[in-house]
């Protein structure tokens, strides 16, 4: 049966429940004291993309393929591949910008990447001053290491590191494969200018 003010007293006894359990269990405590403690975030949250790198910043994991520029919602990512000096393309960025103003971190990017080079970070402290350029992530600010990777993302960075094991695993024997294949080839067929 609703009566009025149900509601009202159900509210209160909440509050009551959870002021006088606060003394008891420091679980019960509702209210952090931001910025001083700060609660863990779960593994599974999202906020911003980042670009992961395995050894150094300089050979990032992302080869400027643009299959997230593309399939990016808003857009809000501008790459711009690398080149040397006669014009070949070096597969990896120039530059990288994210505009995290209009980013709805939708994690697209993520899924659409080959390369698992972009991930999804746990950091949301992104505020700034400007309004503007200041929101724009560039190529060093988005560079991370696989290292911290694994440090916010623990079970996820094992599957990417395992498959990413896996697949140059299965790339280096299919390479070794064909070497052994042509070094047979080559010990068949005899020389040229040779008597048959």
């Amino acid at each position: 049966m609703n009566y009025p003010g149900k509601g009202l007293v159900e509210g209160l006894a909440v509050t009551a429940r959870n002021f006088v359990g606060s003394y008891f269990y420091k679980d019960r405590l509702t209210t952090v004291q931001y910025p001083e403690e700060r609660i863990q975030t779960p593994e599974n949250s999202r906020t911003f993309p980042f670009l992961v790198f395995d050894e150094s910043p300089d050979k990032p994991r992302c080869t400027a393929c643009k299959i997230c520029e593309v399939e990016c919602p808003p857009k809000c990512i501008y790459i711009v591949m690398d080149r040397d000096d006669k014009g070949k393309p070096l597969q990896r960025p120039k530059a990288f910008d994210i505009d995290i103003s209009v980013c709805m971190q939708c994690q697209i990017c993520v899924e659409v990447c080959p390369f698992e080079s972009i991930k999804m970070d746990n950091d949301y402290e992104k505020s700034k001053y400007g309004r503007f350029n200041d929101l724009v992530q560039r190529l060093p600010d988005l560079l991370k290491s696989n290292d911290y990777y694994r440090q916010i993302k623990p079970v996820e960075a094992a599957e990417v590191d395992a498959k990413l094991k896996a697949e140059a695993e299965a790339k280096a024997a299919k390479k070794a494969a064909a070497v052994a294949a042509a070094a047979a080839k080559a010990a068949a067929t005899p020389p040229a200018g040779s008597a048959t």
